[in-house]
């Protein structure tokens, strides 16, 4: 059995959808799970602890206290590292909001804000409160956290009578998406190694002043945390960016600048399965960088600047047979026409291209809207968090290396 011998705990808040825990508890029972209930007060108006301690065969937590005589307490530092998962089911509102703004204010939240392991978040709300502009800011929030899932909430009859959106939902899929994630790894990308750029480059002009893009590296990292996601061994070149690793199977490099990076890169491709150039690059760099702080003496400054290498143009001329070769563009104009331009002068087996003109793709924006074009033709994406995007690139990446290996 897939869930034998796993730790999960289940967080129960105050939702009429409480009433599905008794047979989520008793599924995960079944199927030799290791089942913590712990309860919000507001939750036990809908269900009894009584009932879910019975199905768990474990005391239902709720508050710091166990014991007020003896003055024994619930560790929430302990059962925050117990854990293989945390499932919060069904999560309402109130505490969708307590978790994206850090709250702490019962049990619950302090294990929450204490556990090291994957979080799974089942919303459960009237149509109205789910689409309000808050909670949908928060699901977004959240979605962004590492190893953070929302399981999205379903449409259907909901208990004030009315009809949409809010339902939690049914624990036998819940179960199915658990045996799912803890399924051993089948992908092709496991044990592979994975070389990937990504953030923004700089190139100095003076110790104080550079040159650098919008590039924040969200879909950079994004991918790389799918990539180890999925068992394969990720080396990140990172340029510039505020973003940190999640991932035990990521080694990051940092670098400053496009040189740096160009050796960095090519120092580090015959190895790899795989090499994707997420990052974005200066086209151009000072010829010269001047030792100390230019100063502001005449009204206009001219900077003189060279091309900077072609990291992806230089990688596809010593690229191998067996090595899958993914570049990225952005494009204002002509998009299509200059992405597949680049494909063929850089020897890449697909491009991941965005455009300015869609709305909520390109820099600093938690979505993206990617076109994938390969030599058999373009696929276009619809608009999505840039987790999503990074599956859709990681699963080209697998059956492009699949290909290959055959």
């Amino acid at each position: 059995m897939i869930l034998k011998d796993k730790k999960i705990i289940v967080g129960v808040t105050g939702s009429i959808a409480a009433y599905k825990i008794a047979f989520l508890v008793r599924l995960l029972v079944k199927e030799g799970a290791e089942v913590q209930v712990i309860m919000t007060e507001d939750a036990t108006a809908f269900i009894t602890p009584l009932t879910l301690a019975t199905l768990s065969k474990k005391p239902v937590l709720i508050s710091y206290q166990k014991d007020t005589a003896t003055g024994e307490w619930n560790n929430h530092v302990e059962l925050g590292l117990w854990a293989d998962l945390l499932l919060i089911a069904p999560c309402t509102a109130n505490t969708l909001a307590k978790m994206a703004t850090g709250l702490c204010d019962n049990l619950l939240m302090a294990v929450y804000l204490s556990a090291r392991c994957p979080v799974w978040v089942a919303p459960a709300m009237d149509l109205d409160m789910y689409a309000h502009p808050s909670t949908q800011r928060n699901l977004a929030m959240l979605a962004q956290y590492p190893h953070h899932q929302i399981i999205e909430a379903t449409e259907g009859e909901l208990a004030s009578g009315l009809s949409g959106k809010g339902r939690m939902e049914e624990p036998e899929q819940v179960i199915s998406l658990l045996k799912t994630y803890f399924s051993p790894i089948e992908s092709v990308l496991k044990g592979k190694k994975v070389l990937i750029t990504a953030g923004g480059t700089r190139e100095a002009i003076d110790p104080v002043r550079f040159i650098t893009n919008h590039s924040t590296g969200k879909m950079g990292y994004a991918i790389a945390e799918e990539l180890a996601q999925q068992g394969a061994m990720v080396t990140l070149v990172s340029g510039a960016t505020h973003l940190a690793v999640k991932h035990s199977a990521i080694q990051k490099i940092e670098v400053e600048s496009a040189e740096e990076m160009y050796e960095v890169v090519l120092q580090n491709i015959d190895n790899q399965a795989v090499i994707i150039h997420a990052a974005a690059v200066a086209d151009y760099t000072p010829v010269e960088k001047s030792a100390t702080k230019i100063k502001k003496n005449d009204n206009e400054l001219f900077i003189h600047l060279k091309k900077t290498k072609d990291i992806a143009a230089a990688v596809g001329q010593l690229l191998q047979p067996h090595q899958v070769h993914v570049g990225f563009a952005l494009e204002t104009n002509n998009a299509i026409e200059n992405a597949k331009g680049k494909l063929e002068r850089k020897n890449l087996d697909f491009i991941v291209l965005n455009t300015l003109q869609d709305v909520g793709a390109g820099f600093g924006h938690d979505t993206n809207k990617i076109y994938i074009i390969d030599r058999n033709g373009t696929q276009n994406f619809e608009l999505k968090h840039k987790k999503e995007v990074a599956k859709d690139i990681v699963e080209q990446v697998a059956k492009h290396l699949a290909a290959k290996l055959s």
